[in-house]
């Protein structure tokens, strides 16, 4: 992992220092590997999560180029719902939002039915994963929207938050997951329509 922590710190240099982004990376891996069954790639998600955690506060602190909104999708599991919405805003949005997802309690994998409905909608979910829901990410959040679980995820004040009740397309059939797509979809509508810029 030190070789993720220096090609870390050297993308962020001046703003962390190598051995701050290596504790950052340890506690990624850490979280990460408390749900994982297999830890082939835990490494390299640890380090995908920390970049994320590490580029989140140059939006708190009005970074140069870091202007764009910010919308967390957040559910328990980040493995249905949140990592659907937060792939079909991604590809509606074509580089004008940034997107991130994460769960309180993330699961191993992302549902193989949430991948398929996706793909049949023209969208592909690589190198989607679980991630934790981590301080500097909902910080970082203009808007934060929940999947029917509003109560389990922490509220920052001055920040936008919508609750979408959807249900948990977990274990669905493929037919209930694509209304599950659908509904979502219907929902960025309206929140696309919404931001600033559009």
């Amino acid at each position: 992992m030190a070789s993720g922590a220096a090609r870390l710190a050297s993308q962020h240099s001046g703003r962390f220092s190598v051995e701050t982004v290596q504790l950052l990376l340890t506690d990624s891996y850490r979280r990460l590997a408390e749900h994982a069954r297999v830890s082939t790639h835990l490494v390299l998600l640890a380090e995908r999560l920390t970049s994320e955690r590490l580029d989140a506060p140059a939006h708190v602190e009005g970074a140069p180029g870091a202007g764009l909104p910010r919308v967390l999708f957040m559910c328990r599991h980040n493995a249905g719902r949140s990592q659907m919405a937060a792939a079909l805003l991604a590809h509606r949005a074509g580089g004008q939002v940034t997107v991130s997802s994460a769960g309180t309690a993330p699961a191993t994998e992302v549902e193989a039915g949430v991948a398929r409905a996706l793909l049949e909608a023209g969208v592909e979910l690589t190198g989607a994963y679980p991630k934790p829901l981590t301080d500097e990410v909902i910080q970082a959040a203009d808007i934060g929207i929940t999947m029917g679980r509003g109560d389990a995820c922490p509220v920052v004040p001055g920040r936008r938050y919508l609750d979408w009740p959807v249900p948990d397309p977990e274990r669905a059939p493929i037919a209930v997951v694509r209304d599950i797509r659908d509904a979502l979809d219907a929902h960025l509508t309206e929140l696309l329509g919404a931001l600033p810029g559009s």
